[in-house]
């Protein structure tokens, strides 16, 4: 049944904002929505006269392109230790209170008592309530558990199946997969992503064995499956295999994930702002790099033998945090940060056309930082998911 249209609603809604990065910076002040799509971008932007339009008054904000997380347990992580170790489902006030308006899900080591369904129904129940939301078929193991029974089906018939993973690799936890099991996933999945028109990623979660990137290497100069497909996260555990990960970026012009860890946020060697100052300083292009988080995946501790000793549940602050912190220590400007988790990710993605930039046509999806690039207010599609609509608006 559809639903009687509110004669009152806004058809328009424009932000006038202090500043628009775009990701580049605009000499603009107004945004005008039409439909959940940028209909313009300028300044003193007027609608045509009659037609109702919600006016965002925000002079203190500046606009950017909402963030783009494309590694989110959604219906949550964990179970290395037993039943009671299963991680929590992540909110939509959790996701966009951080300024991210976009999110891929993905299943990880538990892939038994969460199936590709679950993560399904979470996805849309996310896109229900606002947040642009998008999966990964597939989870560790190999051959991987679907939705149809065939990766290359999922990818063919579910819109929101956007590519495969997190395949677990070099890792203890991984179904430690032959090569020519690898190669034959990623085939699949990428003549699946064709026949939609996706580009249909594979999304490698690397461990901390020392086989490290080896498998990714072999696969990209043995086969004839381009670099883009391809992506590596979680690539910044330890030294040896960022700096692995660079050599990696470079010879293949490939792109590679750092992981926000919530357990190395500030300045731990390990963190994502130290991880995307290395891959800078090893030369890789800043283009080849992306932030995600992980977020409300299980951050597991095991002793010399693999047992499992301790758990902690992943945040999404960390993401946050460290892009922050690369904007004040100016190790890049606003405008080169901001590809890092957003037009970056929405290229790896496949999502370029409408997601990762703020430009007429795009999805309105629109994060208003303040002086301290502190998210305010997020805007999906136009509609503003943070703070909730009964919080009223600055």
């Amino acid at each position: 049944m559809t639903e009687p249209v509110d004669p009152d609603a806004p058809l328009l809604t424009r932000l006038r904002v202090g500043r628009v990065f775009a990701p580049e910076p605009l000499d603009a002040t107004d945004i005008l929505i039409a439909g959940g799509k940028i209909a313009a971008i300028g300044s003193d932007l007027e609608a045509p006269p009659g037609w109702p339009v919600r006016t965002v008054t925000a002079p203190d904000l500046t606009a950017v392109p909402a963030f783009i997380d494309q590694h989110v347990h959604v219906t949550g992580g964990g179970g290395e230790g037993g039943y009671g170790t299963r991680c929590p489902e992540i909110t939509t006030a959790e996701i966009a209170s951080v300024g991210i308006g976009t999110v891929v899900g993905v299943l990880g080591t538990d892939s038994v008592s969460r199936s590709p369904a679950d993560l399904l129904a979470k996805v849309r129940g996310l896109r229900a309530d606002g947040i642009a939301a998008y999966m990964y078929t597939g989870a560790y193991r190999v051959p991987p558990p679907t939705l149809t029974g065939d990766v290359q089906r999922d990818l063919a018939w579910i819109p929101e199946v956007i590519g495969v993973g997190e395949i677990a690799i070099s890792d203890h936890r991984s179904s430690q997969p032959r090569q020519d099991e690898l190669e034959r996933l990623v085939s699949e999945a990428r003549v699946g992503a064709m026949l939609a028109g996706k580009r249909g990623i594979c999304h490698f979660h690397v461990g901390d064995g020392t086989r490290g990137l080896e498998p990714l290497r072999r696969l990209l100069t043995e086969t004839e499956i381009p670099p883009d497909q391809v992506i590596p996260t979680h690539v910044n555990r330890r030294h040896e295999l960022l700096a692995e990960a660079a050599s990696y970026a470079k010879l293949f012009g490939a792109s590679v994930d750092v992981t926000a860890f919530d357990d190395h946020a500030g300045d731990d060697e390990h963190s994502a702002f130290t991880a995307v100052c290395a891959l800078l300083e090893a030369g890789v292009p800043i283009e080849r790099i992306t932030i995600s988080s992980d977020c409300n995946g299980s951050l597991p501790e095991f002793d010399a033998r693999g047992t499992y000793v301790g758990m902690r549940v992943a945040g999404n602050g960390a993401l946050l945090g460290d892009w922050q912190k690369l904007v004040r220590e100016k190790i890049l400007p606003l405008e080169a940060a901001l590809s890092l988790i957003s037009g970056n990710v929405a290229r790896v993605l496949g999502l370029h056309d409408r997601k990762g930039r703020l430009a007429i046509g795009s999805d309105a999806d629109v994060t208003l930082v303040d002086s301290d690039l502190q998210p305010r207010q997020t805007f999906v599609a136009g509609r503003r998911i943070h703070p909730p609509s009964d919080q009223g608006v600055m």
